[in-house]
């Protein structure tokens, strides 16, 4: 199902019973993990703030997509916690965090004990305090910035964050003492915990660390790549969202950057893929997740749900905030300081693999991957050259702020 407006309330529809079927979670079977609630038959009501629309609706739609999967799976394909339906307002904060803030305070105020969503960082940051303000519980998406980690007790997160990120490609470049790394990322919320990430992970193994940030609005990078170029790095980390990414690629590209120096970043949607040309070749990529990076039921369930049958990069990050939401309704009812207490510590099985929400700062330890790509064109494949486990990737644990 396309969002196509704004906003609106919606009683989601189950994907297929059969998701429902192949599965099992962390906690026994889906219908297990959905039985309970002790609120009678009054709906849960969960509001979703996300990016429908703006510069990062591609991921947007991945979530979305994730989150039915994930709630199908994690109820038997009921949608119901014990016998409450689960009633979903989606809301398009197009990516604006001042637009999230205010679609938070208005389904707060319409009822709402559960928020979720929050595609941008900019926007988690934004949403976190609004949550621990009207102690409501909010679990953040994609946003990968580290900041969300340890805001407040209300506060989780379904995703990665760039703590992990940077982690993943360090265990490329081994021994990073003495080494030189440049950080290349835009001036926003996302570009800066990584570069934070790269200065405390990288630079604290020995790493000389210097940044060059791009505007957001940016669309000439002939004159990032020549300082790209002029700082010799040993390692050069690109930390990079959104639609400019493939004049961004073409012009390091073609600039020699990256034929001289080890660059690593991430490995962004599928549909980006032929995008890189060339520069795919020459590139170690971080990832987060792709198809066929994890095979397990929960992988499977989520194949089988999601429209085209084919799992992308956001797909994990929906389905684990669903089985997160319909944990913490089944064990807290509508009291959102039992249902915080039921998310710490939670172990489960997700698209990714086993993961664990920390309980005191809620990061999500999960799965990284080390990948390559292969191929050109529509045909291009990504193949996983190494799991990092939960452990290997852990960022170090946050004093919870609020």
């Amino acid at each position: 199902m396309t969002v196509r407006t704004t906003r609106r309330r919606v009683l989601v529809s189950a994907a297929t019973l059969l998701v429902g079927a192949l599965a099992t979670t962390a906690c026994g079977s889906p219908q297990q993990t959905a039985d309970g609630g002790g609120e009678g038959t009054a709906p849960v009501k969960v509001g979703l703030v996300y990016s429908q629309s703006g510069a990062l609706a591609s991921y947007g739609k991945q979530y979305i997509e994730g989150f039915r999967a994930g709630l199908a799976y994690a109820t038997d394909g009921t949608n119901r916690i014990g016998d409450r339906p689960v009633e979903v307002t989606e809301v398009d904060d197009a990516g604006d965090p001042a637009k999230a803030v205010s679609a938070a305070k208005d389904l707060i105020g319409k009822g709402h004990k559960i928020l979720a969503g929050s595609t941008a960082s900019g926007v988690a940051l934004q949403v976190a305090p609004i949550a621990a303000q009207n102690k409501v519980l909010f679990v953040s998406g994609p946003a990968a910035t580290d900041g969300a980690t340890g805001v407040n007790k209300y506060t989780f997160r379904s995703g990665r964050q760039s703590y992990q990120d940077v982690m993943t490609a360090k265990s490329f470049i081994g021994d990073a003492a003495g080494k030189k790394v440049v950080v290349f990322a835009q001036d926003s919320a996302f570009g800066k915990s990584n570069e934070a990430a790269v200065k405390a992970v990288i630079g604290g193994a020995g790493a000389t660390v210097s940044s060059v940030l791009a505007p957001a609005s940016a669309t000439d990078f002939t004159p990032f790549a020549s300082q790209l170029t002029a700082a010799k790095p040993d390692l050069l980390f690109v930390a990079w969202a959104g639609t400019t990414a493939p004049a961004m690629w073409q012009t390091l590209d073609q600039q020699g950057v990256l034929g001289s120096t080890t660059v690593v970043t991430g490995l962004d949607i599928r549909a980006s893929w032929p995008t890189f040309g060339a520069a795919g070749t020459k590139i170690s990529f971080l990832s987060h997740f792709f198809d066929g990076a994890a095979d397990n039921p929960a992988a499977q369930a989520a194949k089988q749900a999601v429209p085209g049958g084919t799992l992308d990069l956001f797909h994990p990050d929906g389905f684990a905030a669903a089985q997160m939401i319909v944990r913490a309704v089944q064990e807290g009812g509508d009291d959102v300081d039992r249902m915080v207490t039921a998310l710490e510590g939670w172990s489960f099985d997700g698209v990714k693999g086993r993961m664990t929400v920390r309980a005191e700062d809620h990061a999500l330890l999960q799965p990284m991957f080390q990948a390559r790509l292969s191929g050109s064109g529509d045909a291009i494949t990504a193949e996983s050259q190494k799991v990092l486990t939960p452990d290997e990737t852990a960022p170090p644990a946050a004093a919870m702020k609020g």
